[in-house]
Order: structure tokens, then sequence, then C-alpha cells
């Protein structure tokens, strides 16, 4: 399951690998639950019939689900992921996924940790051939929060207890989970394919076109930077 990642945010390579631009420009690129980050959908007036309108969009939300019905913005501390063997009847996501709200989020790279030592060590995941991830997602809007538009969106994810890769990952007695890649020429299937489809793009994404890279030492500089002396 995938808490923290780099974001695509470089307009050049948001063009060049997703069609789309930045949807602002103070978005940093490491997000945790509740950061703001791009997200890919299709432009709401794609079939207006209008050449000036894009066919995708990229948006700014929030990493972590928040559906219409919660007044509360934390709820998506624990919607990041979803399950997609219950996504169709969790509360959380359902309305999402049956109105086929799919989107793709642009990421250079996703941290995991590594446990075959006994101890978590932070690892970075990315594709061999240096192209950004495109990630499988659901997307939606809330107003109850805070009074204005909130988007939100939350990465889908498979079992990997079998994959050469993530099977690695996270501790011995969990299960294993890895996030939906898409192959770029899925990307268009995947913004417009209906709900009664979207478990045909739910697979494994192939364990030799990545790369893993453990990075023992990612945040230990931040804390000690903050005086943080917490275990």
């Amino acid at each position: 399951m995938c808490s923290n990642y780099v974001a695509v945010t470089s307009t050049e390579r948001l063009r060049m690998y997703f069609g789309v631009d930045a949807p602002a420009p103070t978005i940093k690129s490491e997000v945790w639950p509740l950061y703001e980050a791009p997200f890919i959908r299709r432009h709401p007036n794609k079939d207006v019939g209008d050449e000036a309108v894009p066919p995708r969009e990229a948006v700014a939300g929030l990493f972590g689900m928040i559906p219409h019905w919660t007044g509360e913005l934390t709820f998506g501390r624990r919607t990041y992921n979803a399950r997609s063997e219950t996504v169709a009847e969790k509360p959380s996501f359902r309305d999402a996924w049956r109105e086929a709200k799919h989107c793709i989020i642009p990421v250079e790279y996703i941290y995991e940790p590594d446990w075959r030592s006994g101890v978590a060590v932070p690892t970075r995941i990315q594709r061999k051939d240096g192209m950004p991830m495109g990630i499988a997602g659901l997307w939606t809007s809330n107003h109850k929060a805070t009074g204005a538009e909130v988007f939100s969106f939350t990465m889908l994810t498979v079992n990997a207890d079998d994959h050469e890769l993530f099977k690695h990952f996270h501790k011995p007695q969990d299960e294993k989970r890895m996030v939906v890649i898409l192959h770029p020429d899925q990307y268009d299937g995947w913004l417009d394919a209906p709900a009664a489809q979207s478990m045909e793009f739910m697979r494994q994404y192939p364990a030799h076109m990545l790369i893993s890279t453990p990075e023992p030492d990612r945040g230990k500089r931040k804390r000690a930077d903050s005086g943080d002396s917490s275990a």
C-alpha cells in the first residue's frame, strides 16, 4: 500500500508523458496523505466539440479520498489506497467506482518499506526506463467539509503476494499489495472505461519493468534538522 510518493510536477514531463499542463505551480513533489498533488482526468467539457478543450486535464487534489458525504477533510488519512477487490462496496469509494470517476496519478516514484532485514528500510520504486508511472485511481469532489469544492483522489491496489518485486515489501505477516500501474497505451482506455469494465485494468505491473533502490537514510536528515530525538 502506498502512502508516500514523489509526484510528477514539472510542466515539461506532464506534457511529454501525459499530455497535460501542471495544475498549479505551487504544488510540492513530495506527497503524503492529505497533501495536494496532481491527478489527471477527462476534461468535463471534452465532448462539446470545441477544439480548444483538451481531452485530458490535470487537477490539484488531496491524496486520500474525501467522499461527498463527509464533513471532515481528515477522513482522507485512511482512504489514500482502495482495494480493487472491495472498492465497489466500500462506502468511501463505491460512488466514485460506480460513476467511473477514473483518474491517472502521475508519479515519478513511490516508497515502500522493505522488511526483509527485520526492520523497515524505505525503498524507492520506479520504472526502469526512467519514464514516470501513471497509477490508476479514482477521484471525487466534496463541498461539505469546507463549504468550497475540494477535489481528492485515491490509488487503486491489487494483491501482490506472488509479485517478484512487491512481495518483498511490508511486514512478513501482512498481505502484499501494489498500486495499479498502467501502461501508457492504457491511459485513454482507463479514463473512458465504464464501471462495468473497470476491473479489466486491475492487473499487476511486470516486475522486470521496475527497479527498486533502498534509501535507509530517508527521513533521518529531516528529523535531525528539526531537533526531533524521538524514536
